[in-house]
């Protein structure tokens, strides 16, 4: 107890400290999107629909699941694409995902959607404003595009802004970088057009929504979801057959922001989980791998499989060959949100609304031959 006290006092001390960097941080900041605002700087609109998924806060909010759930509104109604930075990746500039691509090319979360979604158009670039452009000229198809974590990207100004914000670390408790994990200030949230509040208890009640709703205090037009995350069926990373975690001893492999949902979930279905985890977006060497298989190896109990995210999944893929010729069960567990309250047809109403807007709306200006423009 006296150690958690000194450690409690330590953090507070530097958190201190910290308070006037976050000053200094917020004020560029705010003086950067005053600047936009006023239009000194210039946000450059695209005639196709562009929507952005993001948050204010520095990750573990749940947004690759969110885009998850965009593309599969999207994909059998229209021709979707998603661009993203490509965090961690060992590439630079536009790059499309093709037949050759792999994580180390367009980073994990991109590659995770180019192996669950073989028709999905996925693209990568730092700079979004060069980005779409380039894509659209080398995929005139593409009739709608998801920006994943771009919201604070303002050069792209977008038709729909989608803020994802954690239940159990909503922004509106938290602080901007470095005394907190915004990175900008909680007035911020006005720019969404969406506010969805991520990995809520499937038993939230109407009065907690409420009170959240209250807290968020949504401007006009805003209109707030609450989200929370479901575990999906389980398969083999190697044949893709489905894999039942019943019974099983787990040995957990993870490199994700927040792993403490997902083991509590595997200790309640399995029957025991021994965890390895990474930090998050790790690409694993030979040696996570060696560690891997000695965990396995090692422990002396019937029905032992190895389970990791789809995220995990993406980089582990770097490593087929080795991990195939283990001949060992490895599974990979998804994950997908579900929208509360009954509301998940007025969630997909307007975003279907907004696209087929913009689209007519270009075919009303260009004709059908699918001409993109700069609108501004």
């Amino acid at each position: 107890m006296e150690n958690k006290n000194i450690l409690y006092y330590i953090f507070s001390v530097v958190r201190i400290f910290l308070y006037p960097i976050a000053l200094l941080y917020g004020a560029i900041v705010w003086l950067r999107n005053r600047m936009y605002d006023a239009k000194f700087f210039t946000s450059i609109e695209f005639s196709v629909p562009v929507i952005t998924v993001g948050n204010l806060s520095t990750g573990g909010t749940g947004k690759t699941p969110h885009v998850e759930y965009l593309i599969r509104l999207l994909q059998y109604r229209f021709q979707p694409a998603t661009m993203s930075r490509g965090y961690k990746r060992h590439t630079q500039g536009f790059l499309l995902a093709d037949a050759q691509t792999n994580a180390l090319r367009i980073g994990d979360e991109p590659m995770q959607y180019h192996i669950k979604f073989p028709e999905l158009v996925v693209s990568v670039a730092e700079e979004r404003m060069i980005g779409i452009p380039a894509l659209l000229q080398r995929r005139p198809d593409v009739d709608v595009i998801v920006l994943d974590d771009a919201y604070q990207h303002r050069s792209v100004k977008a038709g729909m802004n989608i803020l994802i914000t954690d239940y159990s670390r909503p922004f509106y408790k938290d602080h901007i970088l470095p005394f907190g994990s915004l990175r900008e200030s909680r007035t911020a949230y006005k720019r969404a057009n969406i506010i969805i509040v991520s990995k809520c208890p499937t038993d939230l009640s109407d009065a907690q929504a409420k009170e959240i709703e209250e807290h968020i205090n949504p401007i006009a037009g805003q209109r707030v979801f609450f989200t929370c995350i479901q575990y999906d069926a389980p398969f083999d990373f190697v044949t893709n057959e489905a894999v039942n975690l019943k019974d099983k001893n787990i040995i957990l492999v993870c490199g994700i922001a927040r792993p403490e949902p997902l083991v509590e979930y595997l200790k309640q279905n399995a029957e025991d989980v021994h965890t390895l985890t990474y930090p998050d977006h790790h690409y694993f060497v030979t040696d996570n791998l060696e560690e891997m298989k000695a965990a396995y190896n090692n422990w002396d109990v019937p029905n032992k499989i190895i389970v990791t995210t789809e995220k995990d999944a993406a980089r582990l893929h770097l490593h087929m060959d080795k991990l195939r010729a283990w001949d060992i069960t490895i599974a990979v567990l998804p994950i997908k949100v579900e929208v509360l309250f009954n509301k998940g047809e007025q969630l997909d109403n307007t975003i279907i609304a907004y696209t087929e807007r913009v689209i007519a709306e270009n075919n009303d200006m260009f004709g059908d031959g699918g001409t993109v423009a700069y609108l501004g």
